[in-house]
């Protein structure tokens, strides 16, 4: 029933920030999915008769890839493996999946917030015994194997169904196919005072949250209108389609306009939110007001209390480089360490396992805390609905306050999308040859107070990430930070990180792109975004 078969390498295989992501047809050609499986197997020790989580965001070629998985997991030696019903496992609900049942690891099958169908995203990475991502030497050594693997294994079993719960045996190995909602909600209530949630959508309040046909509509519904009572529609786009129905599932202010515009509507609902497409990111807009990803983390902290699973306070603050630095006062005044860490949600691993951070955030809409090893999209709007619940103010009320006691941090992301790669890596080598030459310079009428290519001295393992975003301070706090993304499938993504503070209560109503209007003009000036890749503007801001 086990097959060795032969394989030869593709030389493209490298896993990024969070797994493979390619193009569909990529993933589709002969043995590409088998190959990276397979290394990943071939990079791992001690799993012989263990148990392996497999699951995905049920976008296009999902379920697919799970019958490979689970026939490789099979011929490989594990002894079960639980896979989400249909396919289906948030990424949030995976890791915690791996972390109740204490696991050996876990098999995501997302490209996260890339768009889904046959000629768009899919994704593959490896989650490890803690629930979170794997970790840089975790990666690396996959890829030597991608590079090396000669022959893949795989059982000849008839395909299991997924779409009922319930256990089977496949060649000796127990498939256990489990429901993707029910574990992650009872966490949820274990967090959260649904008592007071109820009685909050007993009122006249009224919400909307858009899944955007992503994997949190099943959550969302169970959690939001099944058991806190909220309104039969207050759960939008709820069903997962293969492509999310045509659109692009990152939850920003381009690709959930339609939100947006509601919210800022005459007659706005009291709070929107938005998931993306493996139910990992976050989008908050209350009545008349966007609060960006960089302001939810600090808000989030600063009223964590609020939540029974947070009563006891916080440990510890963590925020990536180009999130801004609104978490960091909310921790100066709460008297707990802020980290700063690359992009890359695993960096947080080692602060959540080490019991030294409690919330994490990324500017990138991903928030989340030691209940789980990833970002968790529901989480976030279920601790925003807590805090709403316990203070009886509405979120533009909290968002007002919060300003005025730690100020503001006037915040802004541009990205320049599919970039030809030879041009990008342009732009970011001749940025860091003039590194030196950077500090005392005057740009705009600002004078640069220090510039330099962020390197991360993990405070736990020792060890260095290096080149992880190039930043140039300016005098007064204001900064511009650049990093080419790993999270794309084609060409290379530019994005630009524009952050100023104000102090002055007066000014904390400004328009953001106004209030940051000389940074961004600064931030061409210094990089030539405009010569180096031809676009005369971004392809979003956030």
């Amino acid at each position: 029933m086990i097959r060795t078969v032969p394989t030869k390498p593709y030389s493209d295989q490298k896993p990024g920030t969070s797994g493979l992501r390619k193009k569909v047809p990529v993933f589709q050609q002969e043995h590409y999915a088998e190959n990276f499986i397979q290394s990943i197997f071939d990079a791992l020790d001690g799993f012989k008769g263990k148990t392996l989580v497999i699951g995905g965001d049920g976008r296009f070629y999902n379920r697919e890839v799970i019958q490979k998985a689970i026939a490789m997991a099979a011929a490989n030696g594990f002894g079960k493996v639980m896979v989400g019903q249909g396919g289906i496992l948030s990424t949030p609900a995976a890791s915690h999946v791996i972390r109740k049942y204490k696991t050996f690891g876990g098999i995501i099958l997302s490209a996260s917030h890339n768009p889904g169908g046959p000629h768009e995203d899919f994704g593959i990475k490896y989650n490890a015994g803690n629930g979170g991502p794997a970790p840089e030497k975790l990666t690396d050594v996959i890829f030597e194997k991608t590079r090396a693997i000669s022959s893949f294994k795989i059982a000849d079993i008839d395909p299991i169904d997924i779409d009922t719960t319930g256990t089977v045996k496949a060649a000796g190995m127990t498939v256990e196919i489990i429901d993707p909602v029910a574990d992650y909600a009872e966490l949820m209530e274990s967090l959260f005072d649904f008592d007071a949630l109820r009685k909050l959508f007993k009122s006249d309040f009224r919400m909307r949250f858009d899944a955007m046909h992503a994997v949190t509509g099943p959550y969302a519904k169970e959690i939001l209108e099944n058991r806190l009572g909220a309104p039969n529609g207050t759960c939008r786009n709820f069903k997962p389609l293969p492509d999310f129905g045509g659109h692009h599932p990152d939850p920003n202010l381009v690709h959930a306009k339609h939100l947006y515009d509601e919210m800022m509507g005459p007659d706005a609902p009291d709070f929107g939110a938005a998931s993306d497409g493996d139910g990992d990111r976050n989008l908050i807009i209350g009545k008349g007001i966007f609060v960006t990803p960089s302001d939810s983390v600090a808000m989030l902290a600063a009223n964590a209390r609020l939540a029974p699973g947070y009563k006891g306070g916080l440990k510890g603050i963590a925020r990536s480089m180009p999130t801004s630095g609104a978490a960091d006062r909310v921790a100066e005044k709460l008297g707990i360490a802020l980290y700063e860490t690359p992009t890359g949600w695993k960096f947080f691993g080692n602060l959540l396992d080490a019991d030294m951070a409690t919330i994490c955030g990324e500017e990138s809409a991903g928030t989340g805390s030691n209940h789980v090893r990833e970002k968790d999209g529901l989480w976030a709007v279920l601790l925003w609905l807590n805090i709403l619940a316990a203070r009886g103010e509405s979120c533009k009320q909290i968002a007002a306050e919060h300003w005025a006691t730690y100020g503001r941090n006037y915040y802004s992301r541009h990205d320049y999308e599919e970039v030809e790669s030879d041009r990008a890596n342009a732009l970011v080598d001749e940025l860091r040859a003039k590194l030196g030459a950077l500090p005392g310079a005057s740009v705009r009428g600002m004078t640069i107070a220090s510039a330099d290519d962020f390197a991360y001295h993990d405070p736990v393992d020792g060890s260095i990430s290096e080149h992880q975003g190039i930043r140039v301070l300016f005098e007064g706090g204001s900064r511009v930070v650049f990093r080419l993304s790993g999270t794309g499938t084609s060409g290379a993504t530019l994005r630009v990180y524009i952050e100023r503070y104000e102090s002055d209560k007066s000014r904390h109503d400004l328009d953001t792109q106004a209030a940051l209007a000389d940074l961004i003009a600064a931030a061409d000036d210094i990089a030539g975004i405009h010569s180096h890749t031809g676009r005369a503007e971004p392809s979003v801001i956030t």
